[in-house]
């Protein structure tokens, strides 16, 4: 690297710096020698047998080039072929269900078998199924009989096809687009499902079956619908004539084991540090807004933040469909609720935020923010309940704090542009600007403060940002975690509960 900032060519060759000319006229300039501090720059003439070409790259940048091109070439000419759906084992069992099951419905009480377990219900189901299988005069060994028989019972206790992809750890996301094809999510890559419908009457007695779970309802007259599994996850389901492949399912799994932020600075999420500064920031009552695009982390990251909340201190989340998992003692979940078939007895974020004041709260956590009910959380972040937190869909810092300003004018509120922005700098401490890398990994880019305004303008400073450098070879993005270097603004709040050095020192 010289010292211009600036990579020197191919070893054996000096920089050049332009070629010199001789002014016209006047009389021969001295040499000029800067002394023992500043020593005259070598100039030496480069050789003849080696000219730079501007137009030359090393080799390594130019094999770079021919793939990248080579993959744009690969992808323009590919041909997609369609998935026939399950294989092998998986496809003898699919089709000796479709022979069972009407069989085995004529055979049994719907609203006995309702009552049972899984569990229960499969040791009442194997003598039927025998049964069943000798009038088909189909023989099966040990291991076909076991999987026919969950096969049965999560077909008429459980969500049918979906379950095997459940029970799966490794997949973090399901979308059903249609009866015929499903896709699902592992270690940040999409992939076909090795799974399929009977058909669109089979896929959508699934979905009712999620939703009415929770009290809602899908149909034609209200084809979408958010919803929750039991362990949590989250549900989307839109059905005809919205959706034109027939019923779509996206499922956002629900990690069995709780997230912590140790265990996302572990797998290279963050930095230590920046773990450290958000550690700090939670416990010590920050109001923090956490950005993000769909599927970055937003929600895992506020269950991790919230770990760090007094066990003493009351919380309230408020949530379109109740997700978070919070892990603390004295913790009370909210839930909105759609209108009903007339269109009334709608209850919005707004109004459980404007309940919950009532309810003594020492922090509020909003799932997520879409509209004026913004301007609700400010005005309880900034009388008396702070350390509230909330997500929001953004691309960057500063892309956040003009959605909080365009979400609160959004509303009825008649109030000046300057006053909401102002609003939104008392209020707001710290953005959390989380991100999904196209390698598929989600990590922290941005931890970035609000300081206060400056003319009609909100002011920040970034403590820590993830700078990309390079891919390796198996695709993944190679960067690191910076430290800005700056004092925080908000170590004045870390003092009070005694974690201003350890703030200090890891902003540093």
């Amino acid at each position: 690297m010289s010292a211009f900032g600036r990579k020197n060519g191919p070893a054996g060759i000096k920089p050049g710096f332009g070629v010199a000319r001789p002014m016209q006229g006047g009389a021969p300039r001295e040499e000029i020698r800067g002394g023992d501090q500043f020593p005259p720059l070598d100039m030496a003439p480069l050789p003849a047998e080696t000219p730079i070409d501007p137009l030359s790259a090393p080799t390594g940048q130019m094999q770079r080039n021919a793939d990248a091109m080579q993959r744009l070439s690969d992808r323009a000419n590919a041909e997609h072929i369609a998935d026939t759906g399950p294989q092998g084992f998986e496809a003898s069992v699919h089709k000796i269900k479709e022979q069972v099951l009407p069989r085995l419905l004529e055979r049994v009480d719907p609203e006995a078998a309702a009552t049972l377990s899984k569990d229960e219900l499969a040791e009442e189901f194997r003598p039927i199924i025998m049964e069943v299988l000798a009038e088909l005069k189909l023989t099966l060994n040990r291991r076909e009989q076991f999987a026919l028989e969950k096969v049965l019972v999560d077909e008429l206790l459980g969500l049918g096809p979906l379950e095997e992809l459940l029970a799966d750890p490794d997949v973090s996301d399901i979308m059903v687009n249609g009866p015929e094809q499903t896709y699902i999510e592992k270690k940040g890559k999409l992939q076909i499902a090795p799974i399929k419908f009977r058909d669109e009457e089979h896929l959508f007695q699934i979905a009712q079956r999620i939703v009415n779970k929770v009290g809602r309802r899908v149909d034609q007259t209200t084809p979408l619908a958010d919803a929750r599994l039991p362990d949590g996850s989250r549900v989307n389901v839109i059905v005809p004539p919205l959706s034109l492949r027939g019923t779509a399912i996206s499922i956002r799994k629900f990690s069995a084991k709780p997230i912590t932020l140790d265990m996302l600075a572990q797998w290279g999420a963050m930095s230590q540090k920046m773990c450290t500064a958000l550690k700090i920031a939670g416990a010590c009552r920050m109001n923090i807004v956490i950005s993000g695009g769909t599927g970055s982390g937003k929600t895992t990251m506020l269950n991790a933040l919230s770990k760090m909340i007094d066990p003493g201190e009351r919380v309230l989340t408020i949530e379109d469909a109740a997700e978070l998992r919070l892990q603390q003692p004295h913790w009370l979940p909210l839930e909105t609720r759609p209108p009903n078939l007339e269109g009334q007895g709608a209850i919005t974020i707004g109004d459980l935020v404007k309940n919950a004041l009532r309810m003594r709260p020492d922090r509020i956590i909003l799932g997520e923010i879409r509209g004026a009910e913004c301007f609700d959380l400010l005005a309880a972040m900034n009388t008396g309940h702070d350390g509230s937190m909330c997500t929001l869909h953004s691309n960057s810092p500063r892309e956040c704090l003009g959605r909080m300003e365009n979400m609160i004018m959004m509303g009825d509120i008649k109030i000046p542009k300057e006053a909401i922005s102002k609003q939104i700098a008392d209020s707001v401490d710290l953005i959390v600007q989380v991100k999904r890398l196209r390698d598929g990994s989600r990590r922290v880019t941005n931890l970035t403060e609000v300081i206060g305004m400056e003319g009609d303008v909100i002011v920040t400073q970034e403590l820590f940002k993830f700078e990309y450098h390079d891919e390796d070879e198996n695709g993944r993005i190679v960067g690191e975690y910076r430290s800005m270097g700056l004092r925080p603004y908000t170590l004045d709040k870390a003092r009070q509960f005694g974690f201003d050095q350890p703030f200090l020192e890891a902003c540093l």
